[in-house]
């Protein structure tokens, strides 16, 4: 079995909209297509399923929302897959 490694994907929305769950659901695949984008740029695939999502409301999270107080934003984490994707691993906000 090939090792994996973890990158994020990112998507940002209007705040105000955060109860939309079919906005939200758009914002997941935006989420997930930022990370395949992310992925196939450093030569890697992602495995089918691994997605993860989380959503940051200001308010909700530890993350720092004041640079963009008005702004929802959805993290989609994805396992990576091809050689050397066990030495990339997302974390905090960033991919490493």
């Amino acid at each position: 079995m090939e090792a994996t490694g973890t990158l994020f994907g990112w998507a940002f929305g209007d705040s105000a909209r955060e109860d939309d769950e079919k906005y939200v659901e758009e914002l997941r695949q935006e989420a997930l297509e930022n990370a395949r984008q992310a992925a196939a740029a450093r030569g890697f695939g992602v495995e089918p399923g691994s997605e993860g999502y989380a959503v940051l409301r200001a308010g909700d999270t530890l993350v720092e929302l004041d640079t963009a107080p008005d702004t929802l934003v959805v993290r989609c984490t994805v396992k990576l897959t091809g050689e050397g994707a066990d030495r990339v691993h997302a974390e905090g906000p960033m991919n490493g």
